[in-house]
């Protein structure tokens, strides 16, 4: 679930070790320090370690350091709810693999941060909530394992919007009771979007070498955009969902947030893959190549056919321009560009908060229950923030909480009609029919506005978001940085049919290495004013 309030559209839905966030301060306006591996890739980083120029050791800690410096003090960003314990023992142990002869592939001793709804050894999953904040899961998740199984370091986990932003439709994005505000690095007193705030800032601002997030309407892509970053929302099934704090069966899915495309690719492949845990993982290796660095190739825009939605434009004039930019380098690359709309866009919008909520309801009560949580039902936490309402309260209420717990089961008609149309509307009727009328590769849009003030009484003035039918067809998606406004960055979102993560990866690789758009945050403090 994105940041956006539900009120305004339903097209968006998203240092001490062990210890948990402090409550946000305002923001500092001192610019970082330099930082030694700022922007590197992880196959930058990979080469140093083969050639015994760097270890994992010594990186781990530079990006706790860098955390030290950057998310707890200087701009103050939050990003970070907490860090892992056990990240230095992590991280030797990758060294002395390493040293022994066994590199387990491009991410061994790699250091990633984890959105805090996902469970990860031996930290809290807390999804930011104050009910949850001494909740340690017994095992990881199921995306876990396999990061760890590829070598990776986990580092810690990343602040979010309280319950992946599905409590209130009058929420605060990046805000939570266990982390508090978490700061845009671009302008400080901007927002960061959500729900998976803290990964988009942290992979934006170098506290990782790649974060996880996780999306149901948004999540991944609106807080990767406005935050100057790569993200990736993979189609539903392509990575298992067991051990992650759920919203939406139908909906929900990790993705990589990372700085580029070909750090996402090497993430996502590491994350895929069947799980027994997980049915809707069975489809996966049947229908997705997962070789995905393998599609990292100039030339991949050259004689491909891309729709761009030209409704997008209209998230303001700066994102009209960038757009059309973005519609040039397409063209010059080779691509052959012609307008395209989605046709049932905007239909399916109250039918996906019915689906969510119910789904919402069930689900969370599994999960709890599964998992050995302190709490075990909706009403449950809804009692829980009412006895805690000055800490959890004070900001937003829990309407959306309130109303979920009213739904009927997964039995219910109404629910099961609704899901049936919502994924008829989006995928096979939505995308599927744009990219068919005009034999189209792609589906091209702007995937927000730049962020907006971060402001408690004007809660999150939404811009307008590209990715709506992706996300409720449960198709991939992916933004890339194409330009800014006003030193706001801005994402340029490619989208296909189900399982067309590769063919994605492949276009928005092609349209990086021409554009390199992405620059690296500023950390100023607000902006001034326009002049006339």
């Amino acid at each position: 679930m994105h940041a956006f309030r539900l009120a305004l559209t339903l097209s968006c839905l998203a240092a001490l070790a062990g210890c948990t966030a402090p409550a946000s301060a305002p923001p500092k306006t001192a610019a970082p320090a330099q930082f030694r591996y700022a922007e590197l890739t992880i196959a930058q980083l990979q080469e140093q370690m083969q050639r015994g120029a760097l270890d994992s050791r010594t990186l781990t800690r530079a990006y706790l350091d860098r955390i030290a410096q950057v998310d707890r003090a200087g701009p103050h960003l939050n990003a970070v709810i907490q860090l892992n314990p056990e990240a230095m023992t992590e991280a030797a142990l990758r060294d002395r693999e390493r040293a022994g002869g066994t590199v387990r592939g491009p991410l061994q001793g790699i250091p990633i941060l984890l959105k805090d709804n996902i469970d990860a050894t031996p930290m809290a999953t807390t999804a930011g909530s104050l009910a949850l904040r001494d909740f340690h899961p017994k095992a990881d998740a199921f995306l876990v394992k396999r990061l760890r199984e590829a070598g990776a370091v986990i580092l810690g986990k990343t602040n979010l919007s309280e319950w992946a932003n599905f409590r209130s439709s009058d929420s605060i994005s990046g805000w939570s009771a266990v982390g508090g505000q978490t700061h845009n690095p671009y302008v400080l007193d901007r927002n960061p979007c959500g729900s998976s705030a803290g990964s988009g800032v942290a992979a934006s601002a170098n506290l990782a070498a790649a974060t996880v997030g996780t999306e149901t309407d948004g999540s991944i892509i609106c807080p990767a955009a406005v935050n100057g970053a790569v993200g990736l929302k993979p189609t539903v099934g392509l990575v298992s969902r067991d051990g992650i704090v759920p919203i939406s069966w139908s909906q929900d899915t990790a993705g990589p947030i990372t700085r580029t495309v070909a750090d996402a690719a090497i993430l996502l492949a590491a994350m895929a893959g069947r799980d027994s845990a997980d049915a809707s993982t069975g489809y996966a290796t049947l229908n997705a190549p997962l070789d995905y660095v393998s599609r990292l190739r100039p030339g991949a825009l050259q004689g491909a056919r891309i729709g761009v939605v030209r409704s997008s434009f209209k998230f303001g004039p700066d994102v009209a321009k960038a757009m059309e930019g973005a519609v040039a380098t397409l063209r010059a690359a080779g691509a052959t560009v012609v307008d395209a709309e989605i046709p049932t866009a905007g239909q399916w919008d109250q039918d996906e908060l019915l689906v969510l909520k119910t789904e919402f309801k069930n689900g969370l009560a599994r999960y709890l229950t599964s998992k050995g949580a302190p709490v075990d039902s909706l009403q449950q936490l809804i009692g829980f923030n009412q006895q805690h309402a000055r800490e959890e309260l004070a900001l937003f209420g829990q309407d959306l909480f309130e109303q979920s717990a009213a739904m009927g089961g997964l039995n219910d008609p109404a629910y099961i009609q609704a899901r049936s149309r919502i994924k008829r509307l989006a995928g096979p009727e939505g995308i599927d029919a744009a990219l068919k009328a005009q034999h189209l590769d792609a589906l091209v849009a702007a995937a927000t506005g730049p962020a907006w003030r971060t402001d408690p009484a004007f809660k999150d003035p939404f811009p307008g978001a590209g990715y709506g039918a992706a996300a409720v067809a449960g198709y991939p998606s992916l933004t890339i940085p194409m330009g800014d406004s006003r030193g706001l960055p801005l994402g340029l979102l490619f989208m296909g049919t189900a399982w067309s993560e590769a063919k994605l990866i492949g276009l928005g690789y092609d349209y990086e290495q021409r554009t390199q758009a992405r620059v690296p945050p500023a950390y100023r403090a607000t902006l001034e004013p326009r002049t006339p």
